[in-house]
């Protein structure tokens, strides 16, 4: 292992127990909550967002050498921006929810998917990480897009006599949900589970290739 890389406090798999913890909050707060509104969509989406851009922006210092912080600046900066906006209380709805999410999942799942990318051409072990999370976030924005924002679905349960609608938010904000909870559950195996250390040469070649796993 590299002086660089030896010098690091924090290892790649710290960061992603940390996100891990993260998107499990955000997929609880969405399963066990009755309320799917925007309002609440993009509460969860801001503290989500929030609190992951300051563990990337950590991380740029505190995981990475030099020659791979850039990426997770960018990152942190995506998610920092989108998380600031859906925190703007009057900007909350239906179509704020459905376009914020969409560019914030692509614009991030491309930037991880680059990054992953870069890594593996490097022969980094976290670079297969970083591409699986940033396919997954251009699945999250195709996915909410092929919502329309303005659906609604009226179905009676004859059980308990009563008359519900299904619409469209509902259905996006379970589409975030459910894309924390694999974010979770994938981001917790990958912390735990063990991965051969770079060798010097593969040190070297990062500082070579920017990039790294998000």
């Amino acid at each position: 292992m590299s002086s660089a890389s030896a010098a690091r406090p924090l290892e790649v798999r710290h960061l992603q127990l940390a996100r891990a913890v993260a998107a499990a909050i955000a997929a609880a707060m969405v399963t066990f909550s009755p309320d799917h509104s925007s309002a609440f969509g993009l509460s969860v989406f801001s503290g989500f967002a929030i609190l992951t851009a300051i563990m990337m922006f950590a991380a740029a210092w505190l995981v990475y050498p030099r020659g791979r912080r850039g990426a997770a600046v960018l990152i942190g900066v995506l998610d920092v921006v989108a998380g600031m906006i859906a925190g703007i209380g009057p900007l909350r709805s239906d179509t704020t929810f459905f376009v914020l999410v969409a560019v914030w999942a692509l614009a991030t799942g491309v930037a991880e998917g680059v990054v992953g990318l870069r890594a593996r051409r490097a022969g980094l072990p976290d670079a297969r990480d970083a591409i699986f999370i940033g396919a997954l976030g251009v699945v999250l924005a195709i996915a909410l897009l092929c919502v329309p924002a303005g659906y609604a679905l009226n179905y009676t349960i004859d059980e308990a006599h009563q008359t519900f609608t299904l619409t469209g938010i509902t259905i996006g904000v379970g589409i975030f949900g459910a894309y924390t909870a694999i974010a979770a559950v994938y981001l917790g195996i990958a912390g735990f589970s063990p991965r051969k250390d770079a060798t010097p040469e593969l040190a070297a070649a990062s500082d070579e290739h920017p990039g790294g796993a998000a």
